[in-house]
């Protein structure tokens, strides 16, 4: 019991990156010198679902909307993503294989993490024979799990750091959040934050002068796969319907145009949805001080982490490397 402001943060699966969001503007607007974001969750069993019954959901526009492109009925999450997911199957002629590609990368990435969840090694077939559990594509392994977990992370000002001789510092040096806009019901990608991650990567680029094509490392909201791909889109990572190209080249792992989540996502190391942008910040933390062991991203300078929550919020940060 310190008598220090503390601030509880819900803003769905976005809370951990928002905590950073509000710590570094504590720390920006001079209130602050030193900040501890801290995020967990307990979470249960079985698909994600409303904790009230006794008053309106907000998520009730996510179903009204996906009502009018006529897709099943679902749990939320899942039917907003395997809606999103097969719009985008539809609108580039694309396969479900794509994917499952995604997970394989995943997956194999994740064994190389201790912290991760799920490390045995997936194929496509792996991932296509699962069962299946939206339309007909969207398998048990393309999404993640929910889990319980906590991350923490530490934000302080410059002089703080240098005071305290801290000298492994790792620079937040943009950030932007984005919430919920008209167009985030136009269609069933937009409905998962693709135009919002679109616009909070376009400011945390400018205001670090810097492009998709400067990044070492990305760790990315990849709540289900569907997700990651339409991501790389919305993020700049590739063009509009090129994602087939990019994962098939192997441009979203090593030795290609970025390493995309090196720890193993959401997909492999759970989603805690408290904790979630939190682990990433880690993640990548760790990456930049060249500590991630056999995961490590050779010469990875700087760094995009990008956590999304429906109904909802995009947060976009970038990392840069103390040279």
């Amino acid at each position: 019991m310190t008598g220090i402001p503390v601030v509880n943060v819900n803003n769905n699966c976005a809370s951990g990156s928002s905590a950073i969001f509000l710590a570094r503007q504590a720390i920006l607007s001079g209130q602050a010198e030193c900040v501890l974001a801290l995020g967990f969750e307990e979470m249960p069993s079985g698909a994600i679902s409303s904790m009230w019954a006794d008053r309106e959901s907000p998520f009730d526009v996510f179903d009204n909307s996906i009502n009018e492109f006529d897709y099943p009925m679902g749990p939320l999450a899942l039917r907003c993503f395997g809606a999103a997911g097969h719009y985008y199957l539809e609108q580039y002629n694309a396969k479900p294989e794509l994917f499952a590609q995604v997970a394989v990368k995943t997956r194999k990435h994740a064994q190389n993490n201790p912290y991760a969840l799920f490390n045995s090694p997936l194929t496509v077939s792996d991932v296509l024979t699962a069962p299946v559990l939206y339309k007909d594509y969207l398998t048990r392994l393309m999404c993640c799990p929910p889990t319980c977990g906590a991350a923490a992370a530490i934000i302080c000002s410059p002089d703080f750091a240098k005071h305290h001789g801290l000298t492994r510092g790792v620079n937040i040096v943009a950030q932007s959040m984005v919430t919920d806009i008209p167009a985030s019901f136009n269609d069933p990608m937009n409905l998962v934050g693709a135009e919002m991650s679109r616009k909070a990567a376009e400011q945390a680029y400018e205001q670090a002068g810097v492009g998709p094509e400067d990044l070492n490392v990305v760790e990315l909201h990849d709540c289900f796969t569907t997700n990651e791909v339409i991501s790389y889109e919305a993020l700049g990572f590739c063009g509009e319907g090129e994602a087939t190209k990019f994962v098939s080249e192997g441009d979203n792992t090593y030795g290609g145009k970025l390493v995309i989540n090196p720890s193993g996502g959401l997909m492999s190391k759970g989603h805690p949805i408290g904790a979630t942008g939190l682990a990433q910040c880690f993640e990548l933390t760790t990456q930049l001080r060249g500590e991630a062991g056999a995961r490590q991203v050779g010469g990875a300078v700087r760094g995009l982490q990008h956590n999304l929550g429906l109904g909802g919020a995009a947060v976009v940060t970038i990392y840069s490397r103390d040279t």
